[in-house]
């Protein structure tokens, strides 16, 4: 792979101790956590612990002060590269796609409320967008808000929240004003312990066993007017400026994902033997992982990319969604041709590359399906 530029002495540091931090606190636990369908809190706690959480929140508020996304891109490839996707998730959402609604256009009175156990690790965060009866058409929601003195009273369910169950801080995607779509949503901050607010079921995945998702349900929920995010009426725009770094988050993963599955598969063929030697001694399989090497080398440069686009704040809505469905389709197919190099055994749960295929697969949908991707460019050309 060509030599990366984008880092520098202290964000190789950083670097180490995270790999550090993941070897320690995720790895040993990584299992029991796929068993249980959600990671310990104690483990947030201490990733809030090591400066792992917040980290571009000012230092006032509890945070690292240093607005630099390459950090969370660290922490984000160094889970991949551990193979513990599920178990490290609660992180990355939490850095990367929380992080900015808590941040940009709060009020100074939320900030100083909210903040500090964002940092810490101590209060866990989570989006909910989606519902029962709606996918892709998000201005479609049905989840009301509606005014009633001081306080908004909401009423809905949302389904798929990734940190459904371990969040203490939930950013819920209403409707303030029915009567509309994109200009009647509004954010409001739901709260651990809202009268009103329960989890329903945790939600059996494919994969990512280790992330809990559960459906979250809202009953007459007095959520206070301080707790709403922006103005009413906002929210669409809110949720569509912050998707561009919700989908930079997607991309980092699904490369990080298919270097370490080829990485594996690598090691994997030269210790397999078949016919008295190594599998990757074959040609067919010298050339499906030449293909692959220099796919996932192309796919690295175009990931630096756009997070140097993004640090310039020039990354548009059009350039997330190419690397989006070209990154994790790229992703997806590097898990099944690795999968198919370890033969029966890349189909035993033993063997990571199982894992990682099943966690693969998801990738395709969230955050947008890939089919809304190529409609958002394809839009952009004019048609």
């Amino acid at each position: 792979m060509l030599r990366r530029t984008l880092f520098t002495e202290d964000h190789d540091l950083f670097r180490d101790a995270v790999r550090s931090f993941i070897a320690k606190e995720i790895v040993p636990r990584a299992d029991e956590w796929e068993e249980s369908g959600r990671v310990d809190l104690e483990m947030f706690n201490k990733a809030g612990q090591h400066g792992f959480l917040g980290m571009e929140v000012a230092e006032e508020f509890g945070g690292g002060g240093v607005d630099d996304f390459r950090f969370n891109m660290i922490i984000n490839e160094e889970v991949q590269s551990a193979g513990v996707a599920g178990s490290g998730m609660c992180i990355t959402l939490h850095n990367d796609v929380c992080m900015p609604y808590f941040t940009n256009g709060t009020t100074q009175d939320q900030k100083e409320r909210w903040l500090p156990g964002i940092c810490s690790g101590e209060k866990m965060t989570a989006v909910a967008m989606t519902e029962p009866g709606t996918g892709s058409d998000l201005a479609g929601i049905r989840t009301t808000a509606i005014r009633d003195g001081d306080c908004y009273v909401v009423n809905g369910t949302k389904t798929f929240i990734t940190n459904g169950l371990n969040s203490s801080y939930i950013i819920v995607a209403v409707k303030t004003d029915p009567s509309q779509r994109h200009r009647g949503m509004s954010l409001l901050v739901v709260e651990e312990g809202m009268e009103g607010f329960s989890r329903g079921r945790r939600l059996e995945k494919v994969g990512l066993h280790a992330q809990d998702t559960a459906e979250l349900i809202f009953e007459d929920v007095r959520v206070p007017e301080t707790n709403l995010l922006g103005e009413e009426g906002t929210g669409f725009f809110q949720l569509v400026e912050k998707l561009a770094r919700e989908r930079l988050s997607l991309i980092i993963t699904a490369v990080a994902h298919a270097q370490q599955s080829f990485a594996w598969t690598v090691d994997y063929c030269k210790e397999r033997e078949a016919f008295g030697q190594p599998i990757g001694s074959f040609q067919n399989s010298r050339f499906v992982l030449a293909e692959m090497k220099t796919e996932l080398d192309i796919a690295q440069v175009f990931v630096d990319r756009l997070v140097e686009a993004y640090l310039a704040g020039e990354l548009t809505a059009e350039d997330a969604a190419e690397g989006k469905w070209w990154c994790t389709e790229l992703q997806n197919r590097v898990a099944d041709q690795c999968l198919q190099l370890h033969g029966g055994y890349g189909y035993m749960e033993e063997y990571p590359i199982a894992r990682a295929w099943r966690d693969a697969r998801v990738q395709k949908i969230y955050g947008g399906t890939n089919e809304i991707m190529k409609e958002i460019i394809g839009r952009s050309l004019g048609f």
